[in-house]
């Protein structure tokens, strides 16, 4: 970690850290960690707790303490934050690994690992591929970031973001978030991502592309399913589901990923007695992990989807109240813009 950058597939990659801060006795660094977590978190608690909760089921099951405990370290970043930039990294995947040597579910290089890497779970090592270590790190690394940026004017958090983009030098050169486009961007990314991994708190705002998604889904009414369908003219204009989502949304002028599980990410999530028509509601077998979503349509209301829903079938009407029903995003025109190409 350290700045980053967009790569040739829209992922991003780190480069070089803009300070060497020396780590030693990496097993007393991470009681120390733990002790500040548990800090952040009972001030948090007490003063009303300012951290945002995470929505049910955005970040997978085995990784979703990890982000809760250490998304509190400090008051730049929360657990919706720190899961932005994880599923902006990697994917939640322990095992990436970018062109630019970046590793592991947070993506750090080896450079900016051995500087700033923790040992999160004190087993005495610190290993860039175990989220145990990893997750705590990048808490760490987005705090130890904050601190440098801490007198800059503006908000504390989009500061930290930027440095964590720019380097903190530039931000404390500009007096704030310095005028790149790419940090900008970034900073932008990660501001509107964050909402898609918090828990709603009141009214979630209706989609304004919603009605035009509906009557899209409507017109393919009766078409044959087709698994990988995008609904071009050389597939007959067949679909499978996310292709009928996605192909829904940019008749409207919203660019979605490409399969169901990213779609969950492109905006808050409303509850099952908030749905309004044009929101997507996503199916998984298993309830604790969005990355785990195999099916979505579009709710229009009275219970029911238009969906595309497997071989054999045609798009039609089909109620969402089932067993594998796993919850639903109202789709921003800003959470999508906000999803990396791929993760």
């Amino acid at each position: 970690m350290g700045g980053v950058l967009l790569d040739g597939e829209g992922r991003l990659t780190v480069r070089k850290a803009w300070i060497a801060v020396g780590v030693a006795g990496s097993s007393a660094i991470a009681f120390v960690m733990l002790l500040a977590v548990g800090v952040h978190v009972v001030a948090g608690n007490l003063a009303g707790g300012a951290a945002k909760t995470l929505a049910k089921g955005a970040v997978p099951a085995e990784y979703q303490k990890l982000v809760a405990t250490w998304g509190n370290l400090c008051p730049a970043i929360n657990p919706a934050l720190l899961a932005a930039q994880l599923y902006q990294e990697s994917g939640f995947n322990p095992k990436a690994q970018s062109h630019a040597a970046a590793q592991g579910i947070a993506q750090f290089i080896p450079g900016t690992w051995a500087t700033h890497g923790v040992d999160g779970d004190g087993d005495g090592d610190r290993d860039v591929w175990d989220p145990n270590d990893a997750i705590p790190s990048a808490a760490t690394y987005d705090c130890a970031l904050a601190g440098y940026v801490k007198d800059v004017p503006g908000n504390l958090t989009e500061n930290m973001l930027a440095s964590y983009n720019a380097g903190a030098y530039a931000v404390i050169k500009y007096s704030g978030v310095p005028p790149y486009e790419e940090t900008q961007n970034y900073v932008k990314r990660i501001l509107s991502l964050e909402k898609s991994f918090a828990a709603p708190v009141g009214r979630v705002d209706p989609s304004e592309q919603a009605a035009g998604a509906i009557h899209y889904a409507q017109e393919k009414l009766g078409t044959l399913y087709l698994w990988g369908g995008n609904g071009t003219a050389d597939q007959g204009g067949r679909f499978d589901c996310s292709g009928l989502t996605k192909a829904a949304y940019e008749s409207v002028g919203i660019t979605l990923p490409r399969v169901a599980n990213d779609q969950y990410n492109a905006g808050p999530h409303p509850a099952r007695e908030e749905l309004l028509p044009g929101d997507l509601v996503f199916f998984s077998d298993d309830l604790t992990n969005s990355r785990a979503i195999r099916h979505v349509g579009i709710y229009v209301g009275g219970g029911y989807m238009i969906n595309a829903p497997r071989p054999g079938a045609v798009i039609r009407f089909d109620p969402i109240d089932t067993p594998d029903y796993f919850g639903a995003t109202r789709v921003t025109e800003d959470g999508a813009k906000a999803l990396p190409t791929t993760v």
